[in-house]
């Protein structure tokens, strides 16, 4: 007996077997049930569309939301003004994001960003590169992009090498990634051990990065690891001394995708 054309359907979505029927009704049947599926995924497309139009600041969509991110932008601004008016528009918006997130207008003097940094980004981000974080929690806090976001912290190659090298799982997951195949921008928010082998696996093209967002926080070689990175030809984005963490490399990443999406 003849499947309907609800039956073909599924029983293709979940084995792959081809749709064969001599009957046109379930043909007709099958063909109405794809146009239906298919004109509900590009609703819902248009619909994330249209929502990635509206003016997210922070991730604001309702209007109450946007109230209060419109009136924090200002506050933002005021404070950061004349420090970032030298700046290139994306490079002001990207800081003026940073400081939002930390409430800590000091990010507007100590963020460093190469003259290369906002073009490599934003081309690595348009044609799908890979996204690598040095932590599960900078993965967890990236939205809106539609590429590979990888982390390889708690992979278990990591965890062999750390306990082979006697290196930290931070330092040890950026080798993985660099036998993995990575290729497109390396967000470090946490882990100066991890910025030091990123370099030095960049350095030595054993890793392909288009950029490099190097904010590690803490007392203990956060700010030498930046310093190092400063001194590359690699497109980047730093912020000196022991400051840094996951919300600045949140915010750093988040900021380019959202300039892609305008």
């Amino acid at each position: 007996m003849e499947k309907t054309g609800y039956g073909l359907l599924m029983n293709y979505l979940s084995t792959g077997e081809p749709i064969k029927t001599t009957n046109q009704i379930y043909i007709n049947q099958t063909t109405i049930i794809i146009n239906e599926i298919l004109e509900r995924i590009l609703i819902i497309m248009s619909n994330l569309k249209n929502i990635n139009s509206i003016n997210m600041f922070m991730g604001a969509s309702t209007k109450q939301g946007q109230d209060i991110a419109t009136r924090s932008r200002k506050i933002v601004k005021s404070l950061i003004d004349e420090k970032t008016q030298h700046l290139k528009p994306e490079e002001r918006s990207i800081i003026e994001r940073i400081v939002h997130s930390t409430a800590d207008p000091e990010y507007a003097e100590i963020t460093r960003i190469s003259d290369d940094f906002v073009d490599s980004s934003l081309e690595s981000i348009q044609s799908g590169g890979d996204i690598l974080t040095d932590i599960t929690m900078v993965k967890a806090g990236i939205n809106g992009y539609s590429g590979n976001i990888k982390c390889y912290i708690n992979h278990e190659k990591t965890l062999k090498i750390a306990k082979k090298e006697e290196i930290t799982r931070a330092a040890a997951a950026m080798r993985v990634a660099a036998v993995e195949g990575f290729n497109g921008i390396v967000v470090i928010g946490n882990s100066p051990t991890a910025l030091f082998e990123a370099l030095k696996l960049i350095k030595n093209n054993y890793m392909d990065a288009k950029s490099v967002i190097g904010v590690p926080v803490g007392f203990v070689a956060a700010a030498e690891s930046k310093e190092a990175l400063e001194e590359t030809d690699i497109p980047y984005l730093i912020t000196r001394g022991p400051k840094g963490g996951t919300p600045v490399a949140v915010a750093a990443i988040n900021s380019l995708i959202n300039l892609d999406n305008k």
